[in-house]
C-alpha cells in the first residue's frame, strides 16, 4: 500500500499547479493521452466531458399518503440490481423481501420472509445479479442465498460470522456474472504470519472465482478521539482525505485519495500498479467561515472538557477540500467516480482504458451506506428519501452525444 499511496501522491504538485482557477475546462475542449512510464500506463484526461445526460426511466415509490401498505411502499432499501430481464430488484431489508418491478414501475413478484429456512433472512444487506442467477447477502445467517429471476430458492453458500449494522454489507458487481462480497475479519497470510484483515472475496454463478483481494489500508487521519472522565468521544475531522477503493474485474483494485483525482488501478494486493488515471481539475478552497462552521463542536467540547486526552491534539486544516468520493465499476467495465464541486456533485464516466466518456450531474442519493447500481446499457440506480422519510429507487440511463 504505501507504494501505491505514493503513486497517488506523486504529482500531487504537477496538478496543483496544472488546475489554476483560470484553467476550468471549457466545453468541447476533451482530450486523453497515454504515457506508459515505468510499465505504468498514466492516462491523463484534460478539458470538460464529451455532451451527456441523465435519461430518468422510473421512480419507484409510493406516490401519494393513500399508497399505505402497497408493494412500492418501502420499509428501508438496502440494495438494487437491474436484472438481466430488464426488472428492478429492490432489497427491502426491514421486510425481509426482494421486490420486483418492471421498467413501467408496476410491481412484478415480492419474495423472501423473515426466518432463518431456505428462502428466508435474518438480515437482507445486499443483492446483485451474477449470470442468470441472482445473489442475496444475509450476514446474520452467514450465507449467500441463490434464486432465480422468477424467486425461485436455489440453494446457499455459507460465509464465515455474523454481521450486525444497517445496512449491513455490499456486494461489488464488476462484470456481467463476476462479484465480490466483503468478508469482515478474515484471515489473511502476510509474510509475517497470519493477521486478521477484510477481504474482497470474488464470486460468480458457479461459486467463488479464486480472486481474493485484501482491503487497502488507509493510512490518512480522519477523526479525532478523546477520552475524558471514563468515556471516549469522537469528532471528524472536516475535509480530511480518504482512501477510496473498489475491486475490479480479474483481481485488480482501483483505489484513490479523495485529495487528488488520480486513480491507481493495482494487481497482487497494490504491489504492482498497472494503471493510472488521472484528471487534473481546480482545487476548491476551504474558506475561514467554513472552518469555523465544521470545527464548532469539537472547539465547544474542547474548551468544556481541557483535562481530555485527545488523539490528534486537535483538526489538522486542509486547505483545499476533498475532490473525490466513491468510485464503481459497472457489470460493463466503466469506471464511474463521483466528482465533488461546490456547484453540485458529478457523475463521471470512463472507458476500461481510462479515457472519460461522459460528466453529468449526480442526482439525489441517500447516504446511508447504501450504494448506487449500476446496471448494464449505462443505467444507474438511485435511492432517494422524501420528506416523509420513505425510500424511491430511482432509475436512470446514460445517454451520450447529447447535452
Amino acid at each position: 500500500m504505501y507504494r501505491v499511496r505514493s503513486l497517488l501522491l506523486a504529482s500531487t504538485a504537477g496538478l496543483a499547479a496544472a488546475c489554476a482557477p483560470d484553467d476550468e475546462p471549457r466545453p468541447g475542449d476533451s482530450a486523453t493521452s497515454f504515457d506508459t512510464i515505468g510499465g505504468i500506463v498514466h492516462v491523463t484526461n484534460t478539458g470538460s466531458p464529451p455532451p451527456a445526460r441523465l435519461v430518468p426511466v422510473v421512480s419507484i415509490g409510493p406516490k401519494t399518503l393513500t399508497a399505505t401498505g402497497s408493494p412500492d411502499e418501502f420499509g428501508g432499501v438496502t440494495s438494487v440490481a437491474l436484472g438481466p430481464d430488464g426488472e428492478v430488484y429492490v432489497a427491502d431489508g426491514r421486510n425481509y423481501e426482494v421486490r420486483v418491478f418492471g421498467l413501467d414501475g408496476a410491481h412484478r413478484r415480492t419474495f423472501g420472509r423473515e426466518g432463518e429456512g431456505p428462502g428466508e433472512f435474518e438480515a437482507l444487506s445486499s443483492l446483485a445479479w451474477a449470470g442468470d442467477v441472482l445473489l442475496t447477502l444475509d450476514p446474520m445467517l452467514g450465507r449467500v442465498g441463490e434464486w432465480s429471476g422468477e424467486g425461485e430458492w436455489l440453494g446457499q453458500r455459507r460465509t464465515r460470522g455474523r454481521i450486525t449494522g444497517w445496512p449491513g454489507p455490499q456486494f461489488y458487481p464488476v462484470g456481467p456474472d463476476e462479484l465480490y462480497r466483503l468478508a469482515l475479519g478474515a484471515a489473511y497470510e502476510t509474510s509475517f504470519g497470519s493477521a486478521l484483515r477484510s477481504l474482497y472475496v470474488g464470486l460468480n454463478s458457479r461459486g467463488a472465482t479464486g480472486d481474493t483481494l485484501p482491503e487497502l489500508p488507509d493510512a490518512s487521519t480522519s477523526a479525532i478521539f478523546c477520552e475524558s472522565g471514563g468515556g471516549i468521544r469522537g469528532f471528524t475531522i472536516p475535509f480530511a482525505p480518504s482512501l477510496m477503493e473498489h475491486p475490479g474485474r480479474g483481481g485488480v483494485m482501483y483505489s484513490a485519495l479523495t485529495s487528488d483525482y488520480r486513480i491507481a488501478v493495482t494487481r497482487n494486493h497494490g504491489a504492482d500498479t498497472l494503471r493510472l488515471i488521472q484528471r487534473p481539475l481546480p482545487a476548491e478552497p476551504v474558506t475561514d467561515a467554513e472552518w469555523e462552521e465544521r470545527t464548532r463542536d469539537f472547539e465547544e467540547w474542547r474548551a468544556e472538557n481541557r483535562s481530555a486526552e485527545c488523539e490528534p491534539s486537535g483538526p489538522t486544516r486542509y486547505p483545499t477540500k476533498p475532490i473525490l468520493g466513491p468510485l464503481y465499476i459497472a457489470t460493463d467495465g466503466k469506471l464511474w467516480v463521483l466528482v465533488r464541486r461546490a456547484s453540485g456533485d458529478l457523475w463521471e464516466v470512463f472507458d476500461a482504458d481510462g479515457r472519460l466518456l461522459a460528466g453529468v450531474p449526480a442526482p439525489p442519493h441517500v447516504a446511508n451506506g447504501v450504494a448506487p447500481a449500476f446496471g448494464p446499457s449505462d443505467h444507474l440506480l438511485t435511492i432517494r428519501r422524501d420528506s416523509l422519510d420513505l425510500d424511491h429507487v430511482d432509475v436512470w440511463r446514460l445517454e451520450r452525444g447529447s447535452s
